[in-house]
């Protein structure tokens, strides 16, 4: 019994049940399903950080990903560091990279070409 001068709580929007929160493992796969869709890879190592998790439970979300194939991994050449994107779009996101690297290097040409001449 709810005393007389206490209201009970009612949804202002008048929805009867909350959406369900998503677990952690599908708030990542999101992220770099959404990092995919804009032309990039996903670090594992950004998402202990971006998640505040453990390193191991990073790798752990990342194998099931893995194994369940709705991801795939590739190495970078430099560091080494495993990068994530979707499945099926490694060599798309590959070739994003090397035309943003290509596009960068010529920017930079030409800043250094204007800077000499002057």
């Amino acid at each position: 019994m709810v005393p007389e001068n206490k209201r009970t709580f009612r949804r202002s929007d008048g929805s009867k049940s909350r959406e369900k929160t998503q677990t952690l493992e599908d708030r990542i796969r999101d992220f770099i399903l959404r990092n995919s869709k804009n032309g990039y890879y996903t670090k594992v190592s950004t998402l202990s950080y971006k998640f505040e998790i453990p390193q191991d439970k990073a790798w752990e979300i990342v194998g099931g990903l893995l194994t369940d194939g709705t991801m795939e991994s590739i190495h970078d050449e430099f560091t080494g560091e495993m990068k994530l994107c979707e499945a099926g779009k490694t060599y798309l996101i590959l070739n994003l990279e090397q035309q943003r690297k290509r596009q960068k290097s010529q920017e930079f040409k030409m800043g250094s070409r204007r800077k000499s001449k002057k």
